[in-house]
């Protein structure tokens, strides 16, 4: 595969303009252990290079330390880069695990400024409802995003894991660019409902952990004995116990193809998420993480590796035979309120 520049998609109807794959910035300050800073900086570098445009990051993600730490790329490249970032999520420093969910105008307003202000900029271009409080009316939430897109601090609002009901009513109020949600071989329930009405609205759709947060690229199998105990992973079902392995072996048909095509297991799995454009009819950008400048252009070659119809009927079945959900709880993903 060439090292070329990645194609180009438009987010949603009249949103931005931005390269078919997209950079998942959290794993640069949290959740995946250590992180060398030289080389994840090198990383965003490269992305560009490549065509990376989209820059995914949060509030949450190591308590507003993601948003300081690619603050000197993002004002370094801002007029070649669309940047996007979440409000809504609150994590207990004391219990990682415990989280808190707001949505009401107070909150949101508080989490913009405080955006803007580590993220060094006067606007976010794409700017998320990273996860949907059930007590506030979507409604609401998504009259008050709109007023900061009125007032020039935001430029287009997004959603993150939310029903196809919920985003055709975000719908109703303003303009979704993207709905951003899990996606990939492992992970398929968006597609119950969030993908048909993206596809009706002309909404994108932007997966997050296409590679299944790496378990895909075959990286590891038992999270709880192979990665390190601050690791995100060992907290998730279906990457410990007899689940990892029930799911490792999930992998041979991605690797059957993998060896044909001369790539990486990683390639496999990416090209099938991006393949979804074209199987549903919307744009679809993935955003694998990452802090390795070899790895971004693996990822990226995967954008140019076609999967044949019958490589598509080989990978179809895996979803339905995952052991272990995505989370322990999943009662705020957009799953949990199909």
């Amino acid at each position: 595969m060439s090292d070329s520049r990645i194609e180009k998609v438009r987010l949603g109807t009249g949103g931005p303009e931005v390269g078919v794959q997209g950079l998942g910035c959290m794993g640069m300050s949290q959740s995946y252990g250590p992180t060398d800073t030289d080389e994840a900086r090198a990383t965003l570098e490269r992305a560009l290079e490549l065509g990376v445009t989209l820059y995914d990051t949060a509030d949450v993600y190591g308590a507003g330390e993601n948003e300081k730490f690619i603050a000197p790329f993002v004002r370094a490249h801002r007029d070649e880069i669309v940047l996007a970032t979440k409000f809504a999520l609150g994590v207990d420093p004391a219990d990682p695990t415990k989280r808190t969910i707001r949505n009401d105008a107070p909150y949101i307003r508080q989490c913009v400024e405080g955006s803007l202000k580590r993220l060094g900029v006067d606007h976010i271009d794409l700017y998320y409802m990273h996860r949907r409080d059930v007590n506030v009316p979507i409604e609401e939430t998504v009259g008050t995003m709109a007023e900061l897109v009125r007032e020039g601090k935001v430029t287009h609002l997004g959603l993150s894991e939310v029903t196809g009901r919920e985003l055709r009513a975000a719908q109703a109020v303003h303009p979704i660019a993207a709905l951003q949600s899990e996606w990939s071989l492992f992970s398929r329930d968006i597609e119950a409902s969030a993908v048909p009405a993206a596809a009706e609205l002309g909404v994108a759709v932007v997966p997050y952990s296409p590679l299944g947060r790496g378990f895909l690229t075959g990286a590891f199998v038992h999270a709880d004995q192979e990665l390190g105990a601050d690791d995100f992973r060992r907290q998730q079902p279906r990457f410990t116990g007899d689940n990892a392995a029930a799911n490792a072996a999930l992998l041979d048909p991605v690797r059957k193809i993998a060896e044909g095509r001369n790539a990486t297991l990683g390639q496999v799995a990416l090209a099938w998420v991006q393949q979804q454009a074209a199987v549903h009819g919307l744009a679809v950008v993935p955003i694998p993480g990452t802090r390795k400048r070899g790895r971004i252009e693996e990822n990226t070659a995967a954008t140019r590796l076609i999967l044949t119809e019958s490589e598509l009927r080989l990978l179809e079945p895996i979803a339905g035979q995952v052991a272990g959900g995505r989370y322990t709880d999943m009662t705020f993903t957009s799953a949990g309120r199909e």
